[in-house]
């Protein structure tokens, strides 16, 4: 039940917030503490029950993959057997909802709010904002999906959008479109909306950085206690399912890559050896801290991946890339309506495996996109928010997956090379493509030096929020912690690839599928909780916007007067 809340003035002392008087007059009165609940066991600062809950859940599941592999893909493929057979409309129609309510805050009053307070300035200029929203986790599917999700609905690898003939010039079209509808819009309002409830109950009302926060005005203080506890704990299990199914995709594509170049086959203990790798090297960046790690990291991500994109546009079909730029994204405008429908589908199959997977992906993903943007967009209005954090991916995920999807498919019409039959292996199909393009080995070995690179940031970031969440919201808990979350992580992607057998795709589908549905309901459930809080405080900010001009009114009579 939805509760009625009244912002307050706050009292804050000039020695203990770095903010403004006018940014903290609407902070909401609670008594709770950020870390009250801890406890402080073996070097750790922990949330209690959170941590345990969470951690004991995880490790079982881990546990359980390993020692009876058949046993839990089995019950991995039931759990995705349910949850589509009673939930695909569940997936489908939240992102709906998710992006309509987008759009009504961007164009509505409260756009104009700002996180942080009306005084609040940007923290980061808009290039480097931008950048790092490129940098929140997208890569490793960019790699992995930039060209083989257009060649395999092109060429019906596993099921064609809306079932289109194959090799047609309508399967072509879908192919650009339905890629662009996985990748762009929807995905980043989900995370944007979870990024615009936690910055907006952090910066603007002092709670702390948790989900449990971003449902304060559904639960009011009972968030604090069981149902907040049940919110975050869903919360890290959705998240450590997401990375995990990155971090398996990452490494199924790495191993590819460099099976591909030693030739020899690769196997899944090739792909959990890489996985303990880059855990390592995951651990090495929480050790050394976020400017010498992850934001170091960051940096060489996105120039190494730009370069690769430049490449391959010029060593690619070029005309056809910016012919294709206008092309595709009107092909995405027009069939989105249909790709969006939900009943009676006459592709039910690669709807469920390609669409519904995705979906549970960005929702099991937005916990941790979400409290990344939120960190990093405290001084940005409702309006500008919006704005940037859905049409800057927007534009890159358009001009990558164009890039890439074009060189693909022109490579497979061509009839030469290895992708003239189609695909074999999707984790294949960027290697098999730069081998028919300039310095194919040099490229090859870069696109496995970034794919790594990728992971190792995911998993940096991603420990650096699941801590925060089952800290208690604390963003100073020992680094000790983040080293364990690093671990759990590569933990639970390698049980998912062992336990998935040779089927690993099916079986991280499965595992996120699963994950995220508990998590759609706190997903809605914190877009409520975000419009009553920003419905009161717009009214608390045009209350205070009326006692000044009040206030000044009277001054102003009082001088005449005198």
């Amino acid at each position: 039940m939805a509760q009625d809340f009244e912002p307050n003035a706050a009292d804050v002392d000039a020695t203990e917030a770095e903010t403004s008087e006018e940014e903290t007059l609407f902070v909401y009165e609670t008594d709770y503490e950020v870390g009250q609940d801890n406890v402080e066991i073996a070097g750790l600062d922990v949330h209690n029950p959170v941590f345990f809950l969470s951690a004991g859940l995880i490790v079982l599941f881990s546990a359980m993959s390993l020692l009876f592999p058949e046993s839990a893909t089995q019950y991995l493929t039931a759990a995705k057997t349910w949850t589509l057979q009673r939930a695909d409309w569940l997936f489908a129609v939240t992102p709906l909802i998710v992006f309509a309510f987008v759009l009504y805050l961007t164009f509505s009053p409260l756009g104009k709010i700002r996180l942080g307070g009306a005084a609040a300035e940007p923290e980061f200029k808009t290039h480097s904002w931008v950048a790092m929203l490129f940098a929140a986790g997208v890569g490793v599917g960019f790699m992995f999906y930039g060209a083989a999700e257009p060649l395999a609905y092109y060429t019906d690898w596993y099921g064609t959008p809306l079932n289109a003939v194959p090799e047609t010039p309508a399967a072509e079209r879908l192919a650009f479109s339905a890629t662009i509808f996985h990748w762009g819009l929807a995905p980043w309002a989900i995370y944007a909306i979870v990024g615009l409830a936690l910055g907006f109950f952090a910066h603007n009302k002092g709670l702390p950085l948790s989900i449990r926060s971003a449902c304060y005005h559904v639960f009011g203080e009972r968030v604090w206690g069981w149902p907040g506890h049940i919110i975050d704990m869903f919360a890290v299990v959705s998240t450590v399912f997401g990375l995990a199914t990155t971090i398996g995709i990452g490494a199924t594509q790495a191993s590819s890559g460099i099976a591909y170049l030693f030739g020899f086959e690769p196997n899944r203990y090739l792909q959990i050896a890489l996985i303990v790798f880059m855990t390592g090297l995951a651990v090495l960046s929480v050790l050394r801290g976020m400017d010498g790690g992850v934001k170091l990291l960051s940096n060489i991500n996105m120039s190494i991946a730009f370069g690769l994109l430049i490449f391959v546009v010029i060593a690619g079909p070029t005309i056809l890339i910016f012919t294709g730029l206008g092309q595709n994204l009107w092909a995405y405008i027009t069939d989105t309506p249909a790709l969006t429908n939900w009943v009676d589908r006459p592709d039910i199959v690669w709807f469920h495996d390609w669409t519904i997977f995705y979906w549970a992906w960005w929702i099991s993903w937005s916990p941790f996109v979400g409290m990344f943007i939120a960190r990093i967009s405290k001084g940005r209005t409702v309006r500008e928010y919006f704005g940037v954090v859905l049409l800057a991916p927007f534009t890159i995920c358009v001009i990558w997956f164009t890039a890439f999807g074009e060189t693909a498919l022109t490579l497979n019409q061509s009839g030469t090379g290895e992708l003239a039959d189609g695909m074999t292996s999707a984790s294949l199909v960027l290697f098999q493509m730069l081998a028919d393009l300039p310095l194919a080995q040099i490229t090859s070995i870069i696109a496995i030096f970034l794919l790594v690179v990728f992971i190792v940031t995911s998993a940096d970031s991603g420990a650096l929020v699941v801590d925060t969440i089952t800290s208690g919201g604390k963003t100073d808990a020992p680094v000790t912690q983040r080293v364990f979350w690093a671990c759990m992580l590569g933990l639970t992607a390698s049980a998912l690839l062992y336990g998935g057998g040779t089927d690993v795709l099916q079986s991280l589908q499965a595992g996120t599928i699963t994950a995220a549905l508990p998590f759609t309901f706190i997903l809605l459930a914190c877009c409520f909780s975000l419009y009553l809080g920003l419905r009161d405080e717009l009214r608390a900010m045009k209350n205070h916007e009326a006692e000044i001009a009040e206030q000044a009114g009277e001054t102003e009579e009082a001088s005449q007067s005198a």
